[in-house]
Formats: C-alpha cells, structure tokens, sequence
C-alpha cells in the first residue's frame, strides 16, 4: 500500500528529468579544468543549484501564467530562514527583469505579490483549522481552505494556471487516502479501485509519482554496492547511468560533504562528553567553535 501513499508524502517533490546514459568508456568522473563557480550563492543551501521555473511569453508579450511561474517563486522562497522575506522577494524580481521583457516581468512582478499574500493568508488559515486526529479529514479541510483564498487573489484562469497541476495531484492523493483509509472495503476491492485511480493519471503525472520510487531504489542499489565493496567510482557510474555525469558527480561532492559533516559530529560529540553535563556554557562555546550559526540548528536531532 505504500506506494500509493509515497506520492502524497513526496508532493513537493518533482518529476525527475530525462537523462542520458554514462558509456562505458568514459573515465570515472567528468574532467574539469578549474573550479566551477556556484550556479547560485544567494542562500548557501542552494549553492550549485539553478533556479526553477521556465517561463513563458505568448504572441504579443503575454506573460503564461502556468506551473513553472509558481515553481520560480517557490524556489527562492525555500530560502526563508536564511534570507528574509523582503530580500527574497528582490531577489525574484530581478531574476523575472533578467528573463522577460518589460511588460511580462512587470505582469509577473504583480503576480508575484499576489503569490506572497496568498501564501500569507494561507499561513492564518491553517493555523484557524479546528485539530482533527483524522488525516483524510485534516487533509480535506485544507484543500478547501486553500481553495477558498485563491478567488481573493487570483482571477480563474490564473488559478488553474498557478494550480491545476497541483490541485489534480492532491485529488488524486485524497482519493487514495479515502480508499486506504475505508475498513469496510475488503483487499481486493482497495486494489481495483486504486488500479481505477491509477489509469486516470496522465503520463506525466505518473512520472512525478514514481519519480521518488526510482530515487529510493537507486539508494538502496547503491547502499547494496557499498555493502559488496564498491567504491566511490563505482557509485558514480551506477548514478551516472541512472541520472547524467554532472549529477553524479554533484551528488559525489553531497557524499564528501556529508562524510565530512559526519566526522565534525563525531568529533563534536566525543568532546562535549569530555565536558561533562554539567557544563552547559562551555558546550555551547564548544558547539559557536566547531560550527556556523546555521549548523548549530541542525545539532539538535544529534542530542
């Protein structure tokens, strides 16, 4: 049953693209003559990332209001915590004076604020839902909150530009959460109708549901790899095969980090042991050495 569930938790998470095999020939990692610069330093979390979103201009400088529009937006304010609100915002408006022209990035900027306020409000919306201890119902009230913001910000067709995508996956999610979540509905009957809901999706979103499945199964393969031996060229072929050469190597460079960031802990651990409980100020001036202000939230799932 849980694959059926996986896309819901994973929503947020996009389809994986097309990718070109490694051949056997090439050497082990893709040759480089200097360092690259980041593809993108305005929050550290998303250096070497480029931003999302391919927008589009219709006949007559006409700004497609769509999914991609809302994927730019979303992009950037992933790096709330590290950069405040208003800087966020700025940094978006140049990035649409940097792709469009004068009267679809001033279409877009306009769009833009009306995404901000949206969100905002959907903020205080969800924070006035009564609790409910039932997920489809939980889940349910929701959507329909969010759904009854849209008209105060956006016109119809800008809506199921900005949505459609959205709201057809969180239907379909619904669904099958009211399926799996029906005790009355016998094994074989929860299986023909989610077999019912599966035939309905398009091709694409049956792509951006499995999307984290394949990701899971290259994890667990190169978990296997590992167990046998394998070594760090081996797993960047096994991903270079699944994915391209420049995203393996980016995941390599993840690996070195996280090894990395994984032996501060260790170290970091070991030392504070040393300290004892009973000194907590020193722990803290212990954790201000080892690590940044950002890294220093993140020690607290190491407790």
């Amino acid at each position: 049953m849980r694959t059926h569930t996986t896309w819901l938790a994973a929503g947020a998470i996009a389809a994986l693209a097309l990718y070109w095999t490694l051949s056997p020939g090439e050497p082990a990692a893709p040759p480089r003559e200097k360092e690259e610069p980041d593809l993108f330093a305005f929050v550290r979390s998303m250096q070497g990332t480029r931003p999302d979103g391919s927008l589009t201009v219709a006949a007559g400088d006409t700004l497609v209001v769509d999914a991609e529009l809302g994927h730019l937006f979303d992009y950037y304010l992933a790096g709330l915590g590290e950069k405040p609100l208003a800087a966020i915002r700025s940094q978006i408006e140049l990035e649409l004076d940097r792709r469009l022209a004068r009267a679809p990035a001033r279409e877009a900027k306009r769009l833009l604020g009306a995404y901000l306020g949206y969100k905002q409000a959907l903020v205080l919306a969800e924070q006035a839902l009564p609790p409910s201890g039932d997920a489809l119902q939980a889940a349910s009230a929701r959507l329909q909150a969010m759904r009854a913001l849209r008209p105060g910000y956006f016109t119809a067709q800008e809506s199921a530009g900005l949505f459609g995508a959205l709201d057809a996956r969180d239907d379909d999610a619904v669904a099958r959460m009211a399926v799996l979540g029906d005790s009355l509905l016998g094994e074989a009957e929860q299986q023909r109708r989610l077999a019912v809901l599966d035939a309905a999706l398009t091709p694409a979103q049956r792509t951006e549901r499995d999307a984290p499945l394949q990701v899971s199964a290259l994890d667990a393969s190169i978990r296997a790899l590992r167990a046998q031996g394998g070594d760090d060229n081996e797993v960047y072929r096994l991903r270079a095969a699944r994915f391209t050469p420049e995203a393996a190597a980016r995941l390599a460079e993840l690996d070195r980090e996280e090894s990395q960031w994984q032996q501060r802990i260790i170290a970091w651990q070991a030392q504070k042991a040393a300290l004892g409980a009973q000194d907590a100020a020193a722990a803290q001036q212990l954790a201000a050495t080892l690590f940044t202000p950002d890294e220093q939230k993140r020690l607290g799932a190491y407790e």
